[in-house]
C-alpha cells in the first residue's frame, strides 16, 4: 500500500526473541511503506536491493524534505524530476532550514507567487543551493539595472539568469563596451536579448562579432540596432544567408536578413 500522507512518521522498534533468547530489532511496516512511497517518487531506486536500502533515519530525514517542499506547493510528480536534476537535495547533508532562505528570495525579492517558484526550480534546482546574500541577491539587482523584467516568470531562461553569478553578467556587458557600445547601449542590448548572458565570449559573441565586421563589412551601429544578431547560429544561419547574399550582389538590414523564415527568405532572394 503507498502512502497518502506524507506527515512524517514516528518510526519505532519491537524486539522480538528468538528461542535461543537472541533478540534482534523489527523495523514496523510504517518503515516499509515508506520506502515503498520513496520508491514511487524514484527517490530510492526501485530496484534498490533490499540489503542496501536506507536506515530509519535516514528515509525519516528525506520524508521531512519531501513534506517541505510539498508544503511549498510540489507535488507528487515533481519529485522524480527534482531528484533526477538534483539528487543531492535528498541527501542527508542537506535539511529544509539550508534552502528554506532560496524560498524566501523567491517570494520576498522576486515577488514570484508559490507556483512560479516551484516552476522556477522545477527547471533550475541547484537555485535552492545558491547564497542568498552572496549570490541571488546582487545578480536580480544587477539584472534589474539593466533592465531585465519579469523575471518571476518561469522561463528556461530566466531560471539560468537568475542563477548565474553577477560577474559572468558583467562579462558580457564589457565584451559589448569593448567593441564599441556605451554602457547604455550594452545594457539595451541586454535588456532586448537577455540571452546574451548565457552565451560564451569566446564561443559565440567574439566569432559572430569577427564575422559580422571582417567578413559582413557591417558597422556596429548595425548591432546596436539588433542585438538580437547574437541570438542567431553563425553556422546555420548567419553564415549561409551571408553568403547568399553576397553572390546576388545584395545588402539588407541585419533583421531582414536573419528574421525571416527560410521559405520567405530564399524565395524573395533567389
Amino acid at each position: 500500500m503507498v502512502l497518502h500522507s506524507l506527515h512524517l512518521p514516528t518510526l519505532s522498534y519491537s524486539y522480538y526473541s528468538s528461542p535461543s533468547h537472541s533478540r534482534y530489532i523489527k523495523f514496523r511496516t510504517t518503515y516499509r511503506e515508506n520506502v515503498r512511497y520513496l520508491k514511487t517518487l524514484t527517490i530510492i531506486d526501485p530496484k534498490t536491493n533490499p540489503n542496501n536500502l536506507p536506515l530509519p533515519d535516514a528515509v525519516n530525514h528525506i520524508l521531512t524534505t519531501v513534506n517541505f517542499l510539498k508544503s511549498k506547493s510540489f507535488t507528487e510528480p515533481d519529485f522524480p524530476r527534482l531528484h533526477s536534476l538534483c539528487p543531492q537535495l535528498f541527501s542527508h547533508f542537506v535539511d529544509p532550514t539550508d534552502i528554506s532562505p532560496a524560498f524566501d528570495f523567491l517570494n520576498d525579492d522576486l515577488l514570484a507567487t508559490a507556483d512560479q517558484s516551484r516552476a522556477l526550480i522545477l527547471i533550475c534546482p541547484t537555485l535552492l543551493f545558491s547564497d542568498v546574500e552572496l549570490c541571488l541577491k546582487p545578480t536580480l539587482r544587477f539584472l534589474q539595472q539593466v533592465g531585465v523584467r519579469n523575471l518571476n516568470v518561469p522561463t528556461n531562461q530566466n531560471a539560468h539568469l537568475l542563477n548565474t553569478r553577477v560577474e559572468k553578467l558583467r562579462a558580457k556587458m564589457r565584451f559589448l563596451q569593448e567593441r564599441g557600445f556605451s554602457y547604455e547601449e550594452a545594457a539595451n542590448a541586454c535588456q532586448r536579448l537577455p540571452a546574451i548572458f548565457g552565451y560564451g565570449v569566446e564561443s559565440n559573441l567574439e566569432p559572430k562579432f569577427r564575422y559580422l565586421v571582417k567578413e559582413m563589412k557591417r558597422e556596429v551601429d548595425e548591432l546596436k540596432k539588433f542585438p538580437q544578431y547574437f541570438g542567431f547560429s553563425l553556422e546555420k544561419r548567419i553564415v549561409p544567408r551571408h553568403l547568399h547574399l553576397k553572390e546576388r550582389g545584395v545588402r539588407i538590414p541585419l533583421n531582414r536578413m536573419l528574421m525571416w523564415g527560410d521559405e520567405k527568405f530564399y524565395a524573395k532572394w533567389k
